[in-house]
């Protein structure tokens, strides 16, 4: 990548992270996001009455939940937004690729759900503070949170390239990202396997296995495993492909 095209892409970035800022969207979606990783994590995990102060189970485990929903909310701007104003064709037609655009809206989205993550510190110092935590597990969990969090935002980026309403973005977001971390679900897939004919388990537990949830919870497991690593950068990155076909799609 040549200095031209950092300085584009950099440039992309700068504009599309302080329009978050200039935005109440954003802070609505951190207070929400603050409010769900910290209600989850003291009131229904009860991680002060419990002897187990294990972050694996009582704050992570929620976080891909969390991620269906807020994920989206933050994505669906990113392109929809340009379509609906009509500043896509501007855009286009400065100096800048399509793949410095991508990234660069890309990055400042991921910037944001990094200030995020980055809030729920508070989090952790409890748990130092109660018991004595394995930080393997926690540097890991929030490696896998970010990853988990970032599959997400690409394919929202991907389904925004397709559509001018940020509406329908959100809400077949919501529904894809819904379904690729359900198809993983341990009683899900036993279930479909007991339904489908003799012959077709293989298929289901092969579906299953491209769940965002199986790898995310072998990562919060305290074990860095290269195989769930690149499954969600390959997730981000066909995602992020599928997106420049949808905006070359728009240009066509």
């Amino acid at each position: 990548m040549s200095n031209r095209d950092i300085q584009n892409t950099l440039a992309v970035f700068k504009r599309e992270f302080m329009a978050y800022f200039n935005s109440p969207v954003f802070y609505v979606i951190v207070v929400i996001f603050l409010l769900a990783t910290n209600g989850f994590t003291f009131f229904f995990s009860r991680l002060l009455d419990s002897d187990d102060v294990s972050l694996a189970t009582r704050f992570f485990v929620w976080h891909p939940w969390i991620y269906t929903v807020l994920a989206p909310a933050v994505g669906m701007r990113l392109w929809s937004e340009e379509h609906r104003l009509g500043t896509i064709e501007l855009l286009m037609t400065m100096p800048v690729s399509p793949w410095q655009a991508i990234w660069g809206k890309f990055l400042a989205a991921a910037v944001i759900w990094l200030i995020g993550l980055a809030l729920t510190f508070p989090i952790v110092a409890t748990v130092a503070y109660l018991g004595n935590p394995d930080s393997g597990p926690i540097i890991s969990g929030y490696v896998a949170s970010y990853l988990y969090a970032m599959a997400c935002l690409a394919v929202t980026s991907a389904i925004s390239a397709f559509t001018r309403s940020q509406v329908v973005c959100f809400i077949i977001s919501v529904a894809f990202c819904l379904l690729i971390a359900l198809i993983g679900d341990p009683g899900l897939t036993q279930t479909v396997v007991n339904a489908v004919p003799n012959g077709m388990e293989s298929v289901v537990r092969f579906i299953s296995y491209f769940s965002f949830m199986d790898h995310f919870f072998e990562m919060t497991k305290g074990i860095f495993v290269l195989r769930d690593v690149l499954y969600f950068v390959s997730v981000i990155v066909v995602a992020l492909l599928v997106t420049d076909l949808g905006l070359r799609s728009k240009r066509a």
